[in-house]
């Protein structure tokens, strides 16, 4: 009798602690604060798009800021101070989705912490999207070796470039 106390105790606390880690988890954050608007991958139908997927959005932020920290610090000041002038995305995704509203009272900067460092460490690695290319072709990843536009995502398809 005493083990099966001591046994329903344990499997109550692995529980009770799993569910606290996956509510302070940045995916399961990235799930319940962002997902509503941010997809995480780009749908086959973009015309049912609220905001640019987070693949996106994260390629983007790394190729401004070079390292996580610096990252994940401009993601939790601009979602709590979006302005245009701050922003990594390219005008048509602003004119097209508008500015991202403040999400001050929404999420706290910590959990913008943990939300960031999980996209940084999940999204927009060389080869999603749209890549540059100098000579005008995409390599068989579909990351660009050059000057020109390659468009592609990244899965060996992306032999369309625009440029020289």
């Amino acid at each position: 009798m005493k083990k099966s106390i001591t046994l329903l105790a344990l499997a109550a606390t692995l529980l009770l602690t799993s569910n606290v880690y996956a509510e302070t988890s940045g995916e399961a954050l990235f799930e319940a604060k962002c997902a509503s608007c941010h997809v995480k991958m780009r749908p086959s139908d973009v015309s049912t798009l609220s905001a640019p997927p987070i693949m996106g959005v994260m390629r983007h932020v790394k190729m401004t800021y070079v390292t996580k920290e610096e990252a994940v610090r401009f993601i939790a000041e601009y979602a709590l101070n979006p302005q245009e002038s701050k922003s990594v995305c390219m005008a048509d995704k602003i004119k097209r989705f508008g500015l991202m509203p403040s999400q001050k009272g929404n999420v706290t900067k910590d959990e913008l912490t943990l939300i960031g460092a999980w996209m940084y460490d999940n999204f927009g690695s060389r080869g999603q999207g749209r890549q540059n290319c100098k000579s005008g072709k995409c390599d068989k990843t579909g990351n660009g070796n050059g000057n020109g536009n390659c468009s592609g995502n990244g899965n060996g398809n992306s032999k369309a470039c625009k440029g020289k």
